[in-house]
């Protein structure tokens, strides 16, 4: 027996072993990795703590054609490779390579690139100023709560394809960041649509679905479709919602011109981000450059997969909190962005979440963050130590989802037939009511009947989004429809406008999903995430049909 125990007891140790073995990569503290441009020499830089040689490939196309040049790179402290070009490499493209194991990697880009040509294949060396639209110095996010009262706040959740595309929108750049800018929109009965449609909605927040460059949609063809939650490349813009996905300037430029209109208008920005997985895993660039660094492992060496996408990032190590607080910094200033939504936000740890927060506010005091306090499969982080909703009140300022309320109004999103508050069930009565004082604490709540929580998690109202739908399950009035197929139109539409009632009228930041405020139909289609333009798109036509809803919720 004794041998037995001592041979479990070397796996377990082994295990271990190779679950930490990276725990003593140097870390690099500068904040100068990717490229530093100017017109008379450009450097780059990679952080790969076991390679033990690196190169980067030149190209003068974003596809196709053969390497202009190869340059070595040369070894410098603490995991860093970097190289100098003493000339102006401008608009050039360009990968990396690096040799681990006796063997040289496939070509990627590294995670800190700022522009890339199509698909993301080949990062593009671009001069920033030179993306800037006319005035751009001067835009200034619209007045908001200068004292962090995120309950200020209405958020409003769109698709930048789905706000556009459908024929009735009246918009000309179908699909694309410039077609969100457009003003002065209409339906084919003469009602706003687009941009001119949230400035009369009177939403604060556009929180637009990812669009940073995912990996779901290929830019060379016009008409695939994906909601963006499979990132590659985190500080890039995505191309299909570009004219030109080959061009990385103009991509920024369509970009930065969409925030400037929004912002000139009164709207605020928030981007939806998703560093909780990677698209990819052993061939991420992440992985490629760091093998096993960035992502949590189980004990017996295999990737943890608490995001059910194959991988969880690990926030918790340096380099990755190191690249989540970068990223986040470069969005707010180079692109103005007021706020971020975080991505199945229970993966990430509480310490670089705070992190976060505090170094955001320092430089945008009114910006908003929330998240989703929950994961999609186990974690090896320890609950404790992670941004779950049951510990909103250890987070700084960032407010997590309320499905206690989301699922108490219009009944469990994981049982299309269960109904809510809304739509009759009463015994959902104290899981509505927990939503409303914003699961805090309060003596007229019996929190044994709460649906999910049996205990208050906020300390404030501001650590508590409400909604009743969003772009994950059926929307709104689909899953009423489904749940009360007995229930008549006119019936089905006093349901709806009372879930959105209960949500913008109670403590906490209310927040809509598009098309919502005219009964959006997604033809009973859940999760619609790769359905496509005749499930997702806007039929904005639906605003003149259900006039007095929207009114109602105007």
């Amino acid at each position: 027996m004794q041998y037995v125990f001592l041979f479990f007891l070397l796996i377990n140790v082994t295990n271990l072993v190779a679950q930490d073995h990276t725990a003593k990569y140097p870390v690099y503290k500068g904040n100068d990795l990717g490229l530093t441009y100017t017109p008379k020499q450009s450097t780059f830089k990679i952080w790969s703590p076991t390679a033990v040689a690196a190169r980067i490939n030149f190209y003068k196309t974003d596809l196709g054609g053969v390497c202009d040049r190869t340059v070595q790179m040369e070894k410098a402290a603490n995991g860093v490779w970097t190289i100098t070009i003493p000339q102006n490499v401008k608009d050039q493209y360009y990968t990396f390579q690096v040799l681990i194991n006796n063997s040289w990697s496939a070509e990627i880009i590294d995670p800190y690139a700022k522009a890339c040509g199509t698909n993301g294949f080949r990062a593009q060396v671009v001069d920033l100023k030179e993306t800037n639209p006319i005035g751009w110095d001067q835009d200034k996010s619209p007045n908001f709560s200068a004292t962090n009262h995120q309950t200020d706040a209405v958020i409003y959740e769109l698709h930048v394809r789905d706000a556009s595309i459908h024929a009735n929108s009246g918009i000309k750049d179908k699909g694309k960041f410039s077609g969100l800018a457009e003003l002065g929109t209409k339906n084919s009965s003469g009602s706003s649509t687009g941009l001119s449609h949230l400035k009369e909605l009177g939403v604060t927040h556009i929180h637009l679905l990812p669009f940073y460059d995912y990996n779901s949609v290929d830019e060379t063809k016009p008409n695939q479709y994906n909601w963006g939650y499979d990132p590659v490349n985190y500080n890039i813009p995505e191309g299909s919602y570009s004219f030109n996905p080959a061009d990385g300037k103009q991509r920024i430029k369509e970009l930065k011109e969409l925030v400037k209109t929004m912002h000139s208008n009164g709207l605020r920005i928030i981007m939806d981000v998703v560093y909780n997985h990677t698209a990819l895993t052993a061939n991420s660039n992440f992985n490629i450059l760091a093998p096993d660094y960035y992502y949590r492992k189980r004990a017996d060496g295999t990737f943890s997969d608490a995001s059910a996408c194959g991988n969880e990032t690990a926030s918790d190590k340096a380099m990755f909190q190191k690249f989540m607080l970068e990223s986040v910094l470069y969005w707010v200033k180079e692109y103005h962005i007021d706020g971020f939504r975080f991505d199945l936000m229970g993966i990430h740890d509480i310490e670089t979440m705070n992190l976060i927060a505090d170094t955001l506010r320092k430089i945008k005091p009114s910006i908003v963050l929330y998240g989703e306090g929950w994961t999609a499969g186990g974690s090896p982080l320890p609950d404790a130590k992670r941004a779950l909703k049951a510990n909103a009140s250890q987070l700084n300022g960032i407010a997590v989802f309320s499905d206690d309320m989301r699922d108490g109004i219009k009944g469990s999103v994981f049982n299309i037939d269960d109904r809510g508050f809304a739509t009759g069930k009463i015994e959902n009565t104290e899981s509505v009511k927990f939503g409303i004082i914003a699961a805090g604490k309060h003596p007229q709540i019996n929190y044994t009947k709460v649906n999910y929580s049996k205990a208050h998690y906020t300390s404030t109202p501001a650590s508590l989004i409400n909604y009743a739908d969003c772009h994950d399950n059926n929307i709104l009035w689909d899953k009423i429809a489904l749940s009360y197929k007995e229930a008549s139109e006119t019936d089905r539409i006093k349901m709806h406008q009372l879930a959105y009632a209960i949500v913008l009228t109670s403590q906490g930041t209310p927040f809509l999903t598009a098309g919502s405020e005219f009964l959006r139909t997604k033809f009973g289609v859940e999760n619609s995430f790769d359905k496509g333009d005749s499930i997702n798109a806007i039929n904005w036509n639906l605003k003149t049909k259900n006039l007095a809803t929207h009114q109602y919720i105007q």
